[in-house]
């Protein structure tokens, strides 16, 4: 295995711990600047459950950073979007790429946002252009790391 398949399998070990080790959490997508659907975890997780998702928080983050500059207020962190039923948060990463999820209504939206910086903080630097590649590629039915 090489190092670029460990960064993926790295990767994606982050985004399936995001998914299953914070309450509320029902699904996790990291889509690359582009909207590519690089990782996910948890819901049906189903690979259209996945790209919707991405499509959806990709959208949020491109709606809010156009805001962001015709308004003048500077860098988007997050977003948030409550729902009667649930909430969509995504947070846009250096890169360009964004963590978005989807959660419960009854979740600890504090605790989401402390999680998903944290996940920004460990995966944000090792995000480099060859790495999204590999990942979109390894997202793809039927491949893993390294194929």
């Amino acid at each position: 295995m090489t190092a670029q398949d460990t960064a993926v399998v790295h990767v994606k070990w982050l985004v399936d711990g995001l998914a299953q080790d914070v309450p509320g959490i029902r699904q996790v997508v990291l889509v690359s600047s582009d909207g590519l659907l690089l990782a996910s975890a948890g819901g049906n997780n189903t690979e259209a459950g996945g790209e919707r998702l991405g499509a959806i928080v990709s959208g949020l983050v491109s709606l809010a950073q156009g805001a962001a500059r015709v308004m003048g207020l500077g860098e988007v962190r997050q977003e948030i979007v409550t729902m009667s039923e649930g909430h969509v948060v995504a947070m846009s990463i250096s890169d360009g790429s964004c963590l978005g999820v989807h959660a419960a209504g009854t979740s600890d939206l504090a605790v989401i946002a402390y999680q998903m910086t944290a996940f920004v903080r460990r995966a944000g630097h090792v995000l480099t252009p060859a790495l999204r590649a590999e990942l979109h590629r390894s997202h793809e039915p039927g491949t893993e790391p390294g194929r």
